[in-house]
């Protein structure tokens, strides 16, 4: 079943052959993750990258206080992993912590690589998920540099609407850039505003 889901996104974004999402598939393996339960550490290489299926992940960075930024998230079809790290195969600077149990479809860098060389198709692939991810980065930058704290909440809320109620007010409140208390301040008038 998970199988299926990673050969539609496949199929959504690059014309492949039944046999080619089949041998693409082939490549990743299914792991479930439980609430709270770490898949990329600081200090250890980042060995795969993760496609969700089910459930929400976050990548964070701690601060020497031990304060939690969040830098990413993600949910159903969307990937996670410390990109640096996996990419350059370097030590990790984040931590990749699943919010809720969430079930991802993991892949290797060895077989990503094997796969890109496979098949252009794939290749392809793997290019237009990195474009896609490199624009919303930028959008994500932009928004933060240009929008009042209210206005990023509320733009978050109407972009990303799976998040609002799915993941805890600190872990929202950390990607915006605000605290938790702030978030709260500003969710409560949202509600009183409601006629």
């Amino acid at each position: 079943m998970e199988e299926a889901k990673i050969i539609l996104f496949l199929k959504q974004r690059v014309k492949v052959t039944d046999e080619e999402a089949l041998q693409f598939a082939s490549f990743f393996r299914e792991k479930t993750l439980r609430k709270k339960q770490l898949i990329v550490q600081p200090g250890f290489v980042a060995q795969h990258r993760f496609y969700v299926t089910e459930g929400a992940l976050r990548s964070f960075i701690t601060n020497p206080l031990g304060n939690e930024t969040t830098i990413a998230l993600a949910a159903a079809d969307w990937w996670i992993t410390d990109y640096n790290s996996y990419i350059y195969q370097q030590p990790a600077t984040l931590f990749v912590e699943a919010v809720t149990k969430s079930t991802v479809l993991q892949l290797s860098f060895e077989d990503e690589a094997i796969l890109k060389n496979m098949n252009p198709k794939f290749e392809m692939f793997f290019r237009i998920i990195a474009e896609r991810g490199l624009a919303a980065q930028q959008r994500r930058l932009i928004t933060n540099l240009t929008q009042s704290a209210e206005e990023r909440y509320v733009s978050f809320a109407a972009a990303y609407p799976q998040f609002v109620n799915l993941i805890p007010q600190y872990i929202i409140a950390s990607f915006l850039g605000m605290s938790t208390e702030f978030l709260s301040k500003i969710r409560n008038k949202k509600v009183s505003r409601k006629p």
